[in-house]
């Protein structure tokens, strides 16, 4: 009976820690499920220095496989762990290396001079040497900010890549303006600077803010939200900082400003629901760079990574796959 009661126990106890994680610290938990995700996954979080400056990652596999090593750029405000969906469908030898942008998360928060996006490709530079990826051509992935900054890469680095993917860019002159940007002209006129749509600070807004970047709504459930809202609330004052110095005059059209130096092959992947940054972006990179591969995804919003993780991952590793024979065909050519 004692031994039916302690492993009765032993189940309970983690239970009831479950529920009143959720119910009271929704925001550790979640956390705590992001941990389990990447352990599931085989990634393991490191960190590597570059003088002072911390950059935190998380990364599965070694280089120097049948395939490039990949490096992957996440969005204005988010983490490495917003690529969790589409590792999980890689390969599992695919060597992929997920960082946490400047200031963001485990990666060290300095001022603005970091923030802008050539602030913010000299550090990811900075990181590329730091753990020897450099070492051999790597394949570049950035979505949204994270795009911006991965095209500006490009153009500044293209000796050490093998390929670029970006999804659903910043840094483009749109012919079609996005509801966000149409939102960001009236803060502009009314000069509320408290209400910017990507940085929530209420349930409401939090909610406003996933529908404008997922197509599909997500209808979480409350103690989620509250949770990621938990979560973000904190860094709002960094999120504004970054934010007003990605759309200032330096950085607002870095990649428009660079294409004409980006010389190595270029995917682009694009949602054509995205509200954040208009799909139009998409027909000004192919006529800027008339050898990229474009794909456009059909009930897709911004959030490429959350609701298109599968086909996004497929997409990437054909591209690679194409690259691969198209480099072997050269080899034989010359």
């Amino acid at each position: 009976m004692e031994l039916v009661l302690l492993s009765g126990g032993i189940i309970v106890v983690p239970i009831l820690a479950f529920i009143t994680s959720f119910l009271f610290w929704p925001g550790t938990l979640l956390k705590a499920y992001n941990w389990y995700w990447r352990r599931r996954l085989g990634l393991v979080v490191r960190y590597s220095h570059s003088g002072s400056y911390r950059f935190c990652y998380a990364s599965r596999g070694r280089p120097g496989g049948a395939t490039p090593s990949l490096l992957l750029l996440h969005g204005f405000s988010a983490t490495k762990d917003m690529w969790l969906p589409v590792i999980k469908f890689l390969p599992k030898n695919q060597h992929v290396v997920c960082v946490d942008m400047p200031g963001h998360e485990g990666t060290s928060r300095t001022g603005p001079e970091d923030y802008s996006i050539q602030g913010q490709v000299a550090r990811i530079h900075q990181f590329v040497q730091s753990i020897g990826l450099d070492k051999r051509p790597f394949h570049l992935i950035g979505t949204s900010m994270g795009g911006n900054v991965a095209g500006v890469y490009t153009a500044r680095y293209s000796a050490h890549l093998s390929g670029t993917t970006l999804i659903c860019p910043a840094g483009l002159v749109y012919p079609t303006e996005s509801e966000f940007i149409s939102r960001l002209r009236e803060m502009e006129k009314s000069q509320k600077k408290e209400s910017i749509p990507l940085i929530p600070s209420t349930p409401q807004e939090l909610d406003d803010m996933l529908r404008l970047c997922c197509y599909t709504p997500l209808n979480l459930p409350r103690q989620v939200m509250r949770g990621l809202l938990d979560n973000r609330i904190p860094n709002n004052g960094f999120y504004r900082e970054v934010f007003m110095e990605i759309v200032g005059e330096e950085s607002r059209h870095s990649l428009q400003e660079h294409l004409h130096l980006i010389t190595s092959p270029v995917q682009v992947i694009w949602g054509k629901e995205d509200q954040v940054v208009d799909v139009s972006g998409a027909a000004v990179l192919q006529a800027a760079l008339p050898n990229c591969q474009v794909e456009l995804l059909d009930n897709c919003g911004h959030s490429v990574a959350l609701e298109r993780p599968r086909k996004a991952a497929q997409l990437i590793m054909s591209f690679l796959s194409v690259q691969e024979v198209n480099g072997e065909n050269a080899k034989k050519l010359s």
